[in-house]
């Protein structure tokens, strides 16, 4: 009796899951292509809310985890564009959080067919030695840290290992942090026309993701072996 009401309790969840991202689509779906389209009509639909425009890119920032079509690092960028770089971090940082969060509990109560129903099982199988393992934190702590890994599908998967929620939450908050900084700090020198410096940073993070995206399955394949290591 206990696991029919379970299984219900998680069907359900799945269906307010599932509800909740055709709704939020269907809301500020158009709206967020502008991010990518046009960034100024973006701005200027942030700034149409008035004072309520922080908690919309809040929102937009969770959207963006929960969902992953759209590169974090744009609306990170766009954050330091709109509010500089201190309170462009920090509201990135808070958006963030919270949907990394959501995914991690979704994760952690669905189970791991909902997580391959969103990540291909390819995909999952070269996680699986952070998923297996009793002592993952260390390794997700540098996945979330090193740039080009995938950090928002990753909030899934971390659901699926044996790391606690409060440690999860730790993680995900200092891991990412100092890439968020760096994009908020490229969008405010973009938006006080600073471009020489903006330009600067904006190689040097392109540089930082390039090698990562390039050299994620060694790093993978590496940290597997200190994880065993240890």
């Amino acid at each position: 009796m206990k696991k029919d009401r379970i299984d219900m309790l998680k069907i359900l969840l799945l269906a307010i899951f599932i509800i909740g991202l055709i709704l939020l689509t269907l809301t500020f779906g158009r709206d967020l292509t502008l991010l990518l389209k046009d960034p100024k009509k973006f701005e200027e639909w942030i700034h149409s809310f008035g004072t309520l425009g922080i908690l919309v890119f809040i929102a937009v920032q969770i959207i963006q985890v929960v969902i992953f079509i759209i590169p974090g690092e744009v609306v990170q960028v766009a954050g330091g564009y709109l509010y500089g770089t201190l309170m462009g971090t920090i509201y990135s940082v808070i958006g963030i959080t919270i949907g990394s969060l959501i995914c991690f509990l979704m994760a952690k109560f669905l189970g791991y067919d909902f997580v391959r129903s969103i990540i291909s099982e390819e995909k999952l199988k070269k996680f699986n030695y952070v998923i297996n393992n009793p002592k993952g934190e260390f390794i997700l702590f540098l996945l979330f840290f090193i740039p080009g890994l995938p950090k928002d599908a990753l909030s899934y998967i971390a659901g699926l290992t044996p790391v606690k929620f409060y440690n999860f939450f730790l993680i995900t908050l200092f891991a990412r942090l100092p890439g968020i900084v760096f994009s908020a700090c490229i969008g405010a020198n973009f938006q006080s026309k600073n471009y020489l410096l903006a330009g600067s940073i904006s190689v040097i993070a392109l540089m930082l993701f390039i090698i990562g995206m390039l050299n994620k399955d060694k790093i993978m394949k590496k940290l597997n072996r200190i994880d065993k290591s240890r």
